[in-house]
């Protein structure tokens, strides 16, 4: 007989077999009682004292939670049982015992603190709620990836290791490569651009290792991200991809994970757009020029722009990598191509469009304090007939911390490094 999940043994009559995990058990005496969870729901187990084999009566009575089983029966109608069904069972099949005393809570209401939930991750991915997070967040990178596919981008992986920094300064973790010290790579920023002067529009899921040491419910030291660049684009061009494809994904998680949206009780809204300028945000939010926006300055905006996506564009050249280009390719300007995009009160995306010119980009470069030789073989790639550029980068655990509305970006990394 073929294993059924829980879900399609639903929809069937007669005979079925079933695998997962003890959720819960109860014990009435004359009447016991499993809860078998697996990856698609769960269904009741229901033994009679009067009618069901002894040794299998005697078997639901002790098999710890957690416990991995097979049970073969007869599923039939039942008012009480959840989801209006039941297996009488006919043989039960002990795959894995699990230890009667669990390290951590695994109820659906579990109080375990969330740093000892991390240290036994592999049980706390037993929990619904938890597997909810991730089947969503499958749904975020899947529909990530099927959009830009869908708008002719090309996908490429860019690599790990790299020889110096991505983006400036020195939170890089070092790495012995051979006999020479290479770096964990920080982002795939200048591998995108270079990839996308030739093959015009592109994008990549990548991990990337950041060697600050903060700690906060945001930051992560390793983490996915999602990037985009694409040639003939500049700033407003690419928010509007960022716009795009971030409807897109919500729209996908409510069609396609209304159980688990539900289940984690969020009501997902498909969010609006607003584009303002850095200056004018400033004003807005009484903030200081020249200062990158404050977690608090970003849950304003949240409150006056509900569920939008505010896109703040244009901003100084001061807080912007060297590659943002500044206004008019002027080195001098104060105002650069250079956006972020703010939503659930969190910067989800920051970017814009790129330095194509080699000698715009060595200055910008001598600007930051960054010395042009170790950027050599990247600032000669654009000596070859570099088109205008731009693109950007949503962290994939960031966008599911912003749209589940977690506690912690931690909930929304199966195993965080931090």
């Amino acid at each position: 007989m073929a294993r059924s999940y829980i879900r399609d043994s639903f929809k069937k009559e007669g005979n079925v077999e079933v695998y997962g995990w003890v959720h819960d058990s109860r014990d009435l005496g004359k009447i016991r009682f499993i809860v078998l969870r697996d990856i698609t729901g769960r269904i009741q187990i229901t033994g009679v004292k009067s009618e069901t084999d002894e040794k299998i009566f005697a078997v639901m009575g002790s098999i710890p939670r957690e416990s991995v089983i097979s049970v073969k029966g007869k599923l039939k109608e039942s008012k009480q049982a959840p989801g209006g069904k039941e297996i009488i069972p006919e043989k039960i099949e002990i795959i894995a015992k699990a230890d009667i005393s669990l390290p951590i809570d695994v109820s659906d209401h579990s109080k375990t603190e969330l740093s000892k939930r991390l240290d036994y991750r592999f049980l706390d991915l037993h929990r619904e709620k938890i597997q909810a997070i991730f089947k969503i967040q499958s749904t975020i990178s899947n529909s990530f990836r099927e959009h830009f596919l869908n708008k002719g981008f090309i996908e490429f992986q860019p690599p790990s290791i790299i020889s110096s920094a991505s983006e400036g300064g020195t939170a890089l973790f070092s790495a012995q490569y051979f006999e020479k010290k290479a770096f964990l790579a920080q982002s795939p920023q200048l591998y995108k651009q270079m990839v996308a002067c030739s093959m015009e529009k592109v994008f990549t899921i990548t991990p990337v290792w950041r060697a600050e040491k903060h700690n906060t419910v945001r930051h992560l030291n390793e983490c996915r991200q999602m990037d985009i660049e694409m040639a003939f684009a500049d700033q407003m061009t690419v928010m509007k991809q960022v716009e795009d494809v971030v409807k897109y994904i919500v729209q996908q998680v409510i069609k396609k994970n209304k159980k688990e949206l539900d289940l984690i009780e969020i009501n997902l809204k498909s969010p609006k757009t607003e584009y303002i300028s850095y200056e004018d945000t400033i004003k807005l939010l009484g903030a200081k020029f020249g200062e990158d926006l404050s977690p608090e300055n970003e849950k304003e905006l949240e409150i006056k722009f509900p569920d939008t996506i505010v896109f703040v564009h244009s901003w100084p050249t001061s807080i912007k990598p060297f590659y943002i280009m500044p206004k008019n390719e002027d080195p001098n300007a104060k105002l650069s191509e250079g956006f972020d995009a703010i939503y659930k009160g969190v910067e989800i995306t920051s970017g814009g469009q790129r330095i194509h010119i080699p000698e715009l980009l060595e200055k910008r470069l001598k600007a930051k304090g960054l010395n042009p030789k170790n950027f050599e073989h990247y600032v000669n790639s654009f000596r070859y007939g570099a088109p205008m550029h731009g693109g950007w980068s949503i962290g994939l655990e960031r966008l599911t911390h912003a749209l589940l509305n977690l506690d912690n970006i931690r909930e929304a990394c199966m195993f965080p490094r931090d």
